[in-house]
């Protein structure tokens, strides 16, 4: 049943569009499910049923039949197309028959199956399974039918046979239109017998076992007396109200009858034979995947493995079990393994006038700190490339430090362009083997983000299907599945790494000619060129740097936080009158719900029930004193859990500290992240959450120094929209929040109170991610209307910016983007969309990206020049950039040159960028990151 699934599919899942902002979650949820479905059943037949989009014979029987449907938005209906081309690809037949839906040409197919191949003696008989998104198909089950369908979401299935119905209603699947015809179908708009439930339809069918029998009995209390009619009524447990209303709706009842039963005689062209499942268009589902940027799914279509994806030879054919195999492994031609001397040499002379190239590492390891380098790809040209392997350079005839030597030359010559894809984790595995990587000019992976910000899919693999169609050779066949049983690439045998790393080399260099044109089109390659590549350098240095962590410190905190979280759930089980597992959701579900009848109106609903995720729990404040300690248990089990035990566990044994990994391909807003650990969502609003900053240590002879952009984001705001109140506030140097809330409250500064400064404050920020008086009234504890007064005010004092975001808006519509102070485009072609929540959600983000993207290539710019200042004018060690976080720049600084390194950073970061306002730096010093603040 499409209809079934690619509705389902689509209010189930998140907004997913491709590159081109084209939606298609319903696309993707179909997909899922079919794959699923072949998977699971392995069918050796499919018919795939479509509604046809005009009136049915049921509209003709009843007009209100599904009338109540708001049409949905055009982005949904621009999906089924796809969907058909889809199941085409599959080379699956679709029906679809005018005046009929899907159920009935599905109820038809059963039927003719069941009289012609599985009633007929000799014949193979035909197990049918319906596959929707829906129960109205529970009607056709029978011994040779069953209906799988969606539990939750799209991932969780169910099947149903007859016990399966029995158990659920407690009759059979023949009386389940009976059932409807009472109890009436709401999503369908069949009315049933009004004020008949679920409960009492359900009753009144196990007793009566058909609505015939029941009105049967109905219509022959017409006859008795009032005293013999409520004896009857009361033996068949039946209510003088229920009574009534099976009277006054008896023509309801018979009609919903009719409405509910699929037909299963509809006249329609069905060949059994039609419908086997024949071999897929590999090309075609190739095809559409890539423009749907499907690349997950890819490996999921059966025999997958056999493809040939434009001349990609089949690794599959080269008895290519994980590690090598026993056959000879071939490599690809255009690839080959520099394994003999005078292939290097060869080799080397290649390359040496070479004015660019793209470079691939392989190694042992994805940690960079702890990896050996195991080889080296090289390409300049689509279709070609070397593999050096590392290791195996002792050859006799030639020393291997001369070839070393001049290897390292080229690699470290500033004037030969290097492409790679993460080059910084390049840089840093040929640093380890002491190697030295300059001339950096172009990360694909980098210019992928670029083009592209709202999508995560930035790997090689990823970039190489949405570009050219192209599957890449996986990790996982050469290594084995994951799991402690995958080998290391160092037990791969050195032709099978060879050409998986020259594949990598080739589609990189791929990838340069055709990025380098998009992004000059876009105009994003100066922002690439002048930020993000030499950003990447400084990003390797501070990684290398790491951070010290003071363990001792870390264990008596996190006993500290032990103890209080055993106190704190001793209190909440007090509270709740019971033990249970306070991190569990299901059991809390019951405790705040079920037990302690807490509301839940306005919470948001999972696949579970009602959430009880964290800003659901923010909307209970108030309603139960429980919420507050269930807050503040998670905030201290999450500290404990996530900073003060693991911490400990990440330092490298070498050097003893911390290497976290700078992401630049992450956030949309072009903000970096950090991983593994992430040191940037460290908490600051609570006081144990700025404790654990404590634990940020300087080595001896060192001091921790913070700086730290002050309201930059505000101030950016003020420059682009040239709000005269706001820049005049910033130029006499006020408290920004102190002088909204004077202006707002209409008292002078000196009459500010620290209540008035939060909520101006909330507002001041709010503002700028697009926040409304519904989140404003959330967030300050106020009403609606005077967060709607609170806000309108506001915009009467700084009606320049209210201008700016309204232009902001309108120029997003007409463009589809928008774009920072810098260059960096935030691409929304879905703020056009039909579908009212994805528009808003777009116009948020419109509004948000000018302030933040600015603030964040502000602090990328200040980071380049404040690496080249440390250069400049320090020994080495003597100054050490160690963290980034957010507006914030965290530095070590050798004891006795504190004051002249701080005030030489600041003055560099407050001139790296001249505003229409002053910038401004604020500086903590202190012998660990908390006593900075």
């Amino acid at each position: 049943d499409a209809n079934a699934l690619i509705h389902r599919a689509f209010h189930a899942l998140p907004p997913l569009m491709t590159k081109d902002g084209v939606l298609v979650n319903a696309v993707y949820g179909f997909a899922n499910i079919l794959l699923k479905v072949l998977k699971d059943i392995k069918p050796d037949y499919v018919a795939v049923c479509f509604d046809v989009a005009r009136e049915t014979f049921r509209h003709k029987m009843y007009p209100d039949y599904k009338a109540h449907r708001k049409h949905g938005p055009q982005e949904l209906y621009d999906q089924f197309e796809m969907v058909k081309e889809l199941v085409k690809a599959f080379k699956m037949p679709l029906y679809a028959l005018a005046g009929y839906e899907a159920d009935d040409l599905i109820g038809t197919i059963v039927n003719k199956i069941q009289d012609t191949v599985n009633n007929k003696q000799g014949k193979v008989k035909i197990e049918n399974y319906i596959v929707t998104g829906d129960m109205d198909t529970l009607q056709l089950i029978a011994e040779d039918t069953k209906v799988y369908t969606l539990h939750k979401g799209i991932s969780d299935t169910i099947i149903y046979d007859e016990s399966a119905v029995r158990e659920k209603y407690g009759f059979g699947q023949e009386l389940l239109v009976d059932y409807k015809a009472l109890r009436g179908d709401p999503s369908d708009n069949i009315p049933g017998v009004k004020g008949v439930g679920e409960k009492t339809a359900q009753e009144l069918i196990k007793k009566f076992k058909a609505l015939e029998n029941l009105y049967d009995f109905i219509d022959g209390l017409k006859k008795l007396g009032a005293e013999a009619r409520n004896q009857a009524l009361e033996m068949k447990g039946i209510k003088k109200s229920v009574y009534t209303k099976l009277i006054n709706h008896k023509k309801e009842a018979f009609l919903s009858k009719r409405l509910a039963t699929i037909k299963c005689d509809v006249k329609m062209d069905f060949n059994l034979a039609e419908t086997r499942v024949q071999p897929f268009d590999a090309a075609r589902l190739v095809e559409l995947f890539q423009t749907w940027n499907f690349k997950s799914l890819i490996g999921r279509i059966p025999a997958a493995e056999k493809i040939i994806i434009k001349g990609q030879s089949s690794l599959f054919n080269q008895g290519n079990q994980p590690g090598g195999g026993k056959n000879k492994f071939e490599i690809r031609q255009g690839y080959e393994l520099l394994d003999h001397q005078d292939k290097r040499d060869y080799f080397l002379e290649k390359l040496a006038p070479q004015k660019e190239f793209a470079i691939d590492t392989e190694t042992d390891s994805v940690d960079p700190w702890r990896l050996n380098l195991l080889g080296v790809s090289f390409s300049w040209q689509a279709g070609s490339a070397y593999y050096l392997p590392i290791e195996k350079l002792e050859i006799s005839g030639q020393p291997s430090g001369i070839f070393y030597n001049q290897l390292n030359k080229i690699l470290a010559d500033e004037k030969i362009k290097k492409i790679g894809h993460n080059i910084k984790f390049d840089l840093e595995a040929l640093a380890r083997a002491g190697f030295e990587l300059k001339g950096i000019a172009f990360d694909t992976m980098v210019a992928s983000y670029l083009l592209n910000p709202g999508s995560r899919q930035h790997s090689l693999a990823a970039a190489a299907f949405t570009e050219f169609g192209y599957e890449m050779t996986a990790i996982e066949s050469l290594l084995g599945p994951k799991g402690k049983d995958q080998l290391n690439m160092s037990q791969v045998a050195v032709a099978r790494v060879a050409d998986y790393s020259c594949e990598d080399a080739d589609y990189t260099w791929r990838l340069y000619e055709k990025l380098k044109k998009q992004l000059l089109k876009n105009d994003l390659l100066d922002l690439l060129e002048d930020i993000e590549n030499p950003l990447i350098r400084v990003l390797a240095k501070m990684e290398k740097n790491g951070v010290m962590i003071d363990v001792n410190f870390l264990k008596k905190m996190s006993r500290e936080l032990a103890l209080k979280i055993n106190s704190l759930e001793a209190k909440i089980f007090k509270m709740a009158g019971m033990k249970f597992n306070v991190r569990s959701p299901l059991q809390l579900k019951e405790i705040l719900f079920d037990k302690l009848n807490i509301s839940t109106a306005g919470l948001a609903r999972t696949k579970t029930g009602i959430s009880t995720a964290a800003v659901e729990l923010d909307k209970l404040q108030g309603r139960h004193p429980l919420i507050d300690l269930i807050r503040e248990h998670r905030e201290l089990a999450k500290l404990k859990s996530t900073y003060t035990d693991a911490l400990p566990q990440l330092i490298n044994p070498a050097d003893k500290r911390i290497h976290t990994s700078f992401n630049q391909t992450v956030t949309a807003t072009g903000r970096l992240s950090s991983s593994d650990p992430n040191l940037q969502n460290i908490p600051i609003r609570t006081e144990l959450g700025r404790k654990i900053r404590q634990a940020f240590v300087a080595p001896v002879g060192y001091k921790i120094a913070a700086l730290d952009y002050s309201q930059i984001e505000l101030r950016i705001a003020a420059a682009l929209s040239g709000d005269k109140k706001m820049i005049a506030a910033f130029e006499r140097k006020e408290d920004f929040h102190a002088r909204t809330a004077a202006e707002v409250f209409e008292v002078s500064l000196d009459k500010v109170t620290s209540e008035m400064r939060r909520k101006a404050k909330e507002v001041n920020f709010g503002i700028l991610y697009g926040l409304g008086a519904h989140g404003l009234a959330q967030r300050t504890g106020v009403s609606y209307e005077e967060a709607l007064a609170f806000i309108e005010k506001y915009f009467d004092v700084y009606s320049d910016l209210k201008e700016y975001l309204e232009e902001t808006i309108t120029l997003a519509h007409s463009q589809e983007y928008v774009e920072t102070l810098f260059g960096r485009k935030r691409y929304l072609p879905e703020i056009n969309a039909d579908h009212q929540g994805l528009r808003a959600q777009a116009e948020r983000m419109a509004l948000n990206h000018p302030f933040q993207g600015s603030s964040a290539d502000l602090i990328k710019m200040a980071m380049i020049e404040v690496d080249k200042l440390i250069e400049k004018e320090f020994s080495a060690d003597a100054v050490r950039m160690i963290l980034q976080v957010h507006d914030e720049l965290v530095f070590e600084i050798k004891d006795g040159l504190v004051k002249k390194a701080s005030e030489l950073i600041k003055d560099e970061m407050e001139t790296v960028y001249k505003l229409k306002v002053p910038i401004v730096v604020d500086v903590g010093i202190g012998k660990n990151w908390g006593e900075c603040k």
